[in-house]
């Protein structure tokens, strides 16, 4: 409960700091730089050196797969029964493939069931981060009528110089060979900084103006985003009798909010942000909510 708590205290200051002009407009950025240079990479070293590799260790893998490839098909589904054109498309298919799994989702998941298993969280972070650093990219550059000329090593760049997948990798190995255990206490006031930085970072972002005219957009993209795709994983992890911390792990950062992330590739590609912002912003909110629902859920069933 004080974790819960926690969550939308951060948030609502965010939101306030941000209305009252207490920060300057841009201070998230600042903050963002802490959190994917210190924060993010000190949960890797924390926690991903413990994690136990068992077969069933693959599923938030395989989840954050089956998560875009849904998305992708729901949003082609959708644009072909309105008509959308590309850049709609592009659009869609950045809002709904693609989950907060560690801003909203690392808190949520330590809220929820505990530190120990934000293991599991990095691991469903840093897949969704390389599904959305080519495939997003790649839809993106689409919408701007350059498909045939995607700079791959634009895309490549973007991956191998990303902190937290740098640390992930190192973490997973040197761990065999290094007992990090000795900078444990250390680890562990970075990471406890993560979740209410990242969550006031959310609040200072957040933009709702002029939902009611996106609402259908908006109810359609989270529709699959919060309901759809973890009801999706959700079977999967009972079909695949992934029953314990892992599949339930999986199904929660699947019922993440959009990854905000897809709004900075939208602005640099020139799809629609304004649409996007507001399915973030209202996500994040939506997602408080639902996230609970399927945490009840997964306690009881799975």
């Amino acid at each position: 409960m004080v974790n819960f708590v926690l969550i939308a205290f951060c948030i609502l200051i965010g939101m306030l700091f941000s209305k009252y002009k207490l920060v300057p407009q841009d201070s998230y950025k600042g903050i963002n730089s802490w959190l994917i240079y210190i924060a993010l990479p000190a949960v890797s070293f924390r926690y991903l050196p413990k994690v136990e590799w068992t077969p069933t260790m693959f599923f938030p893998v395989l989840a954050m797969f089956v998560v875009w490839v849904g998305g992708w098909l729901f949003s082609e589904l959708i644009s072909r029964k309105k008509s959308y054109r590309q850049r709609s498309r592009s659009t869609l298919e950045l809002a709904t493939g693609y989950s907060n799994t560690s801003f909203i989702g690392f808190p949520l998941v330590a809220a929820y069931f505990g530190e120990e298993n934000l293991g599991i969280a990095m691991i469903c972070d840093q897949t969704s981060f390389i599904i959305l650093s080519t495939a997003g990219i790649i839809s993106a550059l689409r919408a701007k009528g350059r498909g045939e000329n995607i700079n791959s090593k634009l895309v490549y760049r973007r991956l191998i110089t990303f902190p937290p997948l740098i640390a992930c990798l190192l973490s997973l190995m040197l761990g065999p060979f290094i007992d990090f255990s000795f900078a444990d206490s250390f680890l562990d006031i970075l990471v406890a900084t993560l979740a209410p930085m990242a969550l006031f970072s959310i609040g200072l972002q957040l933009r709702f103006s002029g939902w009611k005219k996106q609402l259908p957009q908006i109810s359609l993209s989270l529709f699959y985003k919060l309901l759809l795709a973890p009801l999706i994983i959700f079977v999967l992890a009972l079909s695949l009798g992934v029953r314990d911390d892992i599949g339930r792990v999986s199904v929660l950062e699947a019922a993440m909010p959009t990854l905000v992330s897809s709004s900075i590739i939208a602005e640099q590609y020139g799809l629609n942000t304004k649409l996007l912002n507001l399915i973030i912003g209202v996500g994040i909110i939506l997602g408080l909510f639902t996230t609970a629902v399927w945490q009840f859920i997964l306690k009881s069933y799975l």
